[in-house]
């Protein structure tokens, strides 16, 4: 008898279907719901960057590029991470890569294998717990509750002889929170002496509304990051999220020269390499000034933190998108069953369970337009009385 069941590996049953597929499933007979789900920005490519794609569709840079890349793209993320970060000097590999997702899964195919655990922190974007399954490896959850800070007293005694990974992701998906200078020195630091690779995912980097002085010019804000402290960090960025670029599968991997090259060998049997035409685009997307959506996104922010913060316990998101409540506890119900409740009311909300060990929160996306997040809103202070 043909039992089509047996021809699955034993490692994809580790992988749930995602838990935001299951709200959509569950909200797909609502007409016209308030989504707060999206975890895309609601404005479109620049002109300029979708002018650059089409100018290279139709010059007929349309072929393979080289695996690592295009030169010119390499090159002019190479004099940004040069600017930004001095201390790494020459000797460290770029791979430019489909989506930081992308990047993420030649990472894990890299560098983990059985036996192996991957030290990630909790809440954790939905991606970084299956890819280490996928992997074979072990995923080892560092719990960041309440204020979602990943500090080294929380991480050190989880670390052993098979740790050999440190997630780090700020801003931070699903929570929206930043992480200080201090927790980025402490824990580069800390992966520092006990040999972990630290992965700092920067996805948001452009997103962030807490930023620190420019070392080389005072008057300018950057993100904090581990490559503040330690040269041992593999980074992770893309296009995607600060140009609305989604679509488009960019972004980008820098770090230890061994361990790119071991993920480009990788990439060359799996995606072969990025889009030809999106790379095109990719080369002058820097020169877009997107910082009037930046402040958008930082209003709303504010106006979310403003309407719910007195009904919710909720640490403030300073970057990307998201806001990640707690549900009250009043209400006696976990994240999940809330978010069947705010379904009943049309409002699109993701339970925090999908992001996390925990079910106690959900994650609402201020991705969207004024009118709607109002509403939004509007529905959450009921759902809390």
């Amino acid at each position: 008898m043909f039992d089509p069941t047996r021809f699955i590996a034993d490692r994809t049953h580790a992988i749930d279907a995602s838990g935001i597929r299951k709200v959509f499933d569950l909200a797909a007979t609502l007409e016209n719901p308030i989504d707060l789900s999206i975890g895309q920005p609601d404005f479109d490519v620049p002109d300029e960057i979708k002018q650059a794609a089409v100018d290279a569709i139709q010059s007929g840079f349309n072929k393979y590029t080289q695996t690592q890349g295009t030169a010119p793209l390499i090159q002019t993320v190479r004099g940004r991470l040069d600017h930004r970060f001095p201390m790494l000097g020459d000797d460290y590999g770029m791979l430019i890569t489909s989506g930081v997702s992308g990047a993420l899964a030649l990472l894990m195919l890299t560098c983990v294998q059985p036996g192996d655990e991957v030290l990630i922190p909790d809440p954790y974007f939905v991606m970084y717990k299956h890819l280490v399954n996928l992997a074979g490896g072990t995923p080892v959850f560092v719990d960041t509750y309440p204020d979602f800070q990943l500090r080294p007293e929380r991480i050190e005694p989880l670390i052993n002889e098979r740790t050999k990974m440190l997630l780090f992701n700020s801003p931070s998906n699903p929570t929206g929170v930043v992480a200080t200078q201090q927790v980025c020195k402490e824990v580069a630091e800390l992966a520092d002496r006990h040999g972990l690779l630290l992965v700092s995912d920067e996805i948001y980097d452009e997103f962030c509304y807490e930023k620190t002085p420019d070392p080389d010019h005072p008057d300018k804000q950057v993100l904090a990051s581990p490559l503040d402290y330690s040269s041992n960090v593999l980074l992770l960025k893309g296009f995607s999220k600060s140009y609305a670029m989604t679509g488009w599968r960019l972004g980008y991997a820098a770090g230890p020269r061994e361990v790119i090259a071991a993920m480009t060998k990788i990439q060359q049997y799996t995606f072969v390499c990025a889009p030809s035409m999106t790379q095109a685009a990719g080369s002058m997307a820097f020169d877009v000034d997107i910082s009037s959506l930046v402040e958008a996104y930082r209003v709303k922010r504010d106006k979310v933190i403003d309407r719910i913060g007195g009904h919710y316990e909720l640490t403030t998101p300073g970057g990307a998108f998201y806001a990640f409540p707690k549900v009250p506890d009043h209400l006696g119900v976990s994240g999940n069953e809330f978010v069947k409740r705010a379904i009943e009311k049309s409002l699109l909300v993701i339970p925090g369970g999908v992001f996390s060990e925990r079910d106690t929160h959900f994650r609402i996306s201020y991705a969207c337009d004024d009118a709607r997040l109002d509403q939004g809103l509007d529905i959450l202070v009921d759902l809390a009385k």
